[in-house]
């Protein structure tokens, strides 16, 4: 099974897109949304779209494994964003011109200042020695999870740098459609994107865990393939998303063999999420996490799992620790 593309930048959407004036279903305070056209993007055309591996789009926050200070770290996903000022400038740009394509930056002064340690994504353009934003006035980027760090305090829920491991869902190596939790060397993460999910992660679409009792994993992105994918066409993706247990989901992410990367998001089409009884939720689920620290406190989540390590549920949500 060969190894998916990770996610460094804003990924396009399989179709062609255009702005309308009115209120976003995805962003609170966004009067205006992108939606997806019927006609398909000509570069996700050109990747061969129609033989790409298609995979679930994960509803979380983007994470990044790669070296720090000589080690394996897990990095958190950091865009470095335009000022207010900046920003109002480029929303006017945006609503006159119905594009993004066109605005003028000045990198130098638009955008706020991020810690010495960030990092811009892989592929992002270089002018001058600066960093180019993206088309949505972004400059993707990352910076190392410090376990001090209250910010990151669920991404460092989810690693031991100590040991050297981090928890990680993904699916069952020899029964098919059986997901598992597992506590996975960072070493053998290195230079892959994951999807931080969990009880305190974007309003928690996948109902993990509770108040008292947390629940956080990586996803690595790829790992997650749909079965049956539609086809790439604008009714049926439809249909699927509307009628398919396994089309409640985010959406749907293709990896190309060419490397390229193409989506898209149930709100492209107008639909609704988080939706109840997600697809994630119907698959079972086995814990397989020993023990990494027998001193830990009782907070630790590796504590936590080891002390259910080996056994089966219905699916991650039934996952509950013991008061």
């Amino acid at each position: 099974m060969r190894r998916l593309g990770s996610v460094q930048q804003k990924i396009p959407c399989v179709f062609l897109t255009e702005v309308r004036n009115e209120p976003s279903r995805k962003r609170d305070c966004q009067q205006f949304q992108v939606v997806a056209t019927e006609n398909v993007n000509p570069a996700a055309l050109e990747s061969g779209i129609h033989c790409a591996v298609a995979t679930e789009k994960i509803d979380g926050t983007c994470c990044y494994v790669t070296t720090y200070n000589g080690e394996p770290c897990l990095w958190a996903r950091l865009d470095r964003k335009p000022t207010k000022q900046a920003d109002k400038r480029f929303k006017k740009y945006q609503y006159s011109q119905k594009t993004c394509k066109g605005f003028v930056w000045n990198v130098d002064e638009d955008f706020r200042e991020v810690p010495e340690s960030w990092i811009a994504a892989h592929r992002v353009k270089q002018e001058n020695g600066h960093p180019v934003p993206d088309e949505h006035g972004h400059i993707p980027g990352w910076v190392p999870v410090d376990l001090t760090n209250k910010q990151y305090c669920w991404h460092a829920s989810v690693v031991n740098y100590d040991v050297g491991v981090a928890l990680v869902l993904k699916t069952h190596e020899d029964e098919e459609g059986l997901l598992e939790i597992v506590s996975v060397p960072l070493a053998d993460l290195m230079e892959q994107t994951l999807e931080l999910i969990g009880t305190n992660v974007n309003g928690n679409p996948y109902g993990l865990g509770s108040k008292k009792h947390p629940v956080h994993v990586l996803v690595p992105h790829g790992v997650l393939r749909i079965r049956n994918p539609p086809p790439v066409e604008f009714q049926q993706l439809y249909s699927w998303f509307q009628e398919c247990q396994e089309g409640r989901v985010e959406g749907i992410v293709w990896h190309c063999d060419d490397g390229t990367l193409v989506k898209i998001h149930r709100h492209h089409l107008g639909l609704k999420w988080p939706v109840g009884d997600t697809f994630l939720n119907t698959r079972p689920v086995v814990v397989h996490v020993d023990e990494t620290d027998p001193d830990a406190s009782e907070k630790d989540l590796f504590k936590s799992f080891s002390s259910i390590n080996g056994q089966p549920f219905s699916c991650i949500q039934d996952i509950q620790f013991e008061p």
